[in-house]
């Protein structure tokens, strides 16, 4: 049975940081991208970063770009998410993701088969 779990969430201050992790399990997808989205209330969940699993190559958002670093650790079928420079609107539920199968995008909900419970990480004022 598949699964993501991600840990490291939390409430920080504006201008602090965290590191998100996400611990894959029943499968390994080394060979395929994973990802983070998150939702904050009210709002569609959106793409936040990704990195592919063949050449490392990393995308992400506007908004969270020089500020958040996505990274993967194989042998532990790990993804991280580093994020510094932490603002309010930020806040939101962070879901981790994974491809099942290889796909030609990394930007919406669809091109992943794979998801975590989510983490909660609130920045306040």
């Amino acid at each position: 049975q598949v699964q993501l779990v991600e840990s490291g969430g939390g409430l920080v201050q504006a201008g602090g940081s965290l590191r998100l992790s996400c611990a894959a399990s029943g499968r390994t997808f080394s060979m395929y991208a994973m990802g983070w989205f998150r939702q904050a209330p009210g709002k569609e969940r959106e793409f936040v970063a990704t990195i592919r699993g063949t050449s490392g190559t990393t995308y992400y958002a506007h908004s969270v770009k020089a500020r958040f670093t996505i990274s993967r650790d194989n042998a532990k079928n790990t993804v991280y998410l580093q994020m510094n420079s932490l603002k309010p609107e930020d806040t939101a539920v962070y879901y981790c993701a994974a491809q099942g199968r290889y796909r030609q995008t990394y930007y919406g909900r669809a091109e992943y088969d794979y998801w975590g419970q989510g983490t909660q990480v609130t920045v306040s004022s």
